[in-house]
């Protein structure tokens, strides 16, 4: 009987001061709060719409890298066969400057 008082005894106050703590404030704001996960109807239409611009933009970002390799790929060939032309219009090859 004795040994049950002193584990109450020494509970009583680790209790206060794991309550008092930022991890007790924590969990009595969870319980304060109850289940308010719903989401509404106008956020789950920017999450919607926020989901569908990011697939969007995820499939634009792959036609751009795309377009790069293709014409680095082109640049390359160009460049390997000497045949880039002059920036006044000429025709002329890099090589011949």
């Amino acid at each position: 009987m004795v040994p049950l008082i002193v584990i109450l005894v020494l509970l009583i106050p680790i209790l206060a001061i794991v309550l008092d703590s930022d991890l007790g404030k924590a969990i009595a704001r969870r319980l304060e709060s109850g289940n308010r996960t719903r989401v509404d109807g106008g956020t789950h239409d920017r999450l919607v719409y926020l989901e569908s611009e990011l697939e969007r933009l995820g499939r634009e970002v792959g036609r751009l890298e795309e377009e790069s390799r293709f014409f680095q790929k082109l640049l390359a060939e160009n460049t390997e066969a000497g045949a880039l032309p002059r920036p006044g219009g000429t025709g002329a090859s890099v090589e011949d400057s």
